[in-house]
């Protein structure tokens, strides 16, 4: 584990990619560029100035409304900014500055605009998957979880994803699972390799099941279409922190007994 002074600077750092990452998942769904153009708001088409656009800090002082038209601005952009810190700031606790730190931290990053996309719109743009894929890839021949298990990962898990979903979809006589939903998984397996991508897909699952049927209980609506990728990137998370000590854990029970 890391000192509490980097993790916090780390936090810091995650809140002003925070309010980056709430431009990408604005603009993505929209096929707007994310490259240049400055932020303005959705309702007026006011350009939002500097210091209206400070990490959580501006939402606060502007009481949640626009400074032009007062128009209510989402509480969505002050959580993924801090969704974001606390990420950012978790890894950094727990890894400290190793080689694992970046990719972790891009991967992280990654999983809270898929989060918030697929929510938002039951998609999951390739734009983040495809290079995503790649990226872990990359990644795995410099570091863990090495480029073997990222590979097994990426093309294992997907398919492994794939396989229940046409089953699944045949027994319902329905779509089950989207394209986007393998890709997705296909970065996971990539960055995080094939043993803690399956911790994943078990938490991702149980939330989702259950979850899931809440939804469809609360909705009285079988066809409620479950943002797949939503749990995932939660699962994803929550496997890059503890994935790793969890299948530790399992094989030594294992080869214990």
């Amino acid at each position: 584990m890391s000192d509490p002074t980097f993790a916090g600077l780390l936090g810091v750092l995650g809140l002003l990619v925070g309010s980056f990452l709430n431009v990408c998942i604005y603009r993505l769904p929209r096929r707007e560029t994310i490259l240049w153009g400055r932020s303005h708001c959705p309702h007026c088409g006011r350009q939002i100035r500097a210091w209206e656009n400070v990490p959580v800090i501006s939402w606060l002082w502007l009481r949640g409304r626009c400074a032009g038209c007062q128009a209510p601005i989402s509480l969505q952009y002050p959580l993924v900014e801090l969704a974001t810190g606390i990420v950012f700031a978790a890894t950094a606790w727990l890894l400290g500055p190793t080689l694992l730190l970046i990719p972790r931290l891009l991967f992280g990053a990654a999983m809270i605009v898929l989060f918030m996309i697929d929510l938002n719109e039951r998609i999951l743009p390739n734009v983040i998957t495809l290079p995503g894929i790649v990226l872990g890839l990359l990644f795995g021949l410099i570091g863990p979880p090495g480029f073997r298990d990222a590979l097994i990962g990426a093309v294992a898990c997907s398919l492994t994803l794939w396989g229940v979903g046409e089953a699944v979809s045949r027994a319902l006589g329905k779509d089950a699972l989207g394209f986007g939903d393998v890709k997705m998984v296909a970065m996971m397996g990539a960055f995080l390799g094939w043993k803690v991508t399956l911790v994943a897909l078990f938490m991702a699952s149980l939330l989702g099941s259950l979850i899931g049927v809440a939804l469809v209980a609360i909705t009285r609506n079988r066809d409620y279409l479950i943002p797949l990728g939503s749990f995932l990137a939660i699962g994803a998370l929550a496997a890059s922190a503890l994935g790793d000590p969890l299948v530790a854990w399992y094989v030594s029970r294992m080869l214990g007994q």
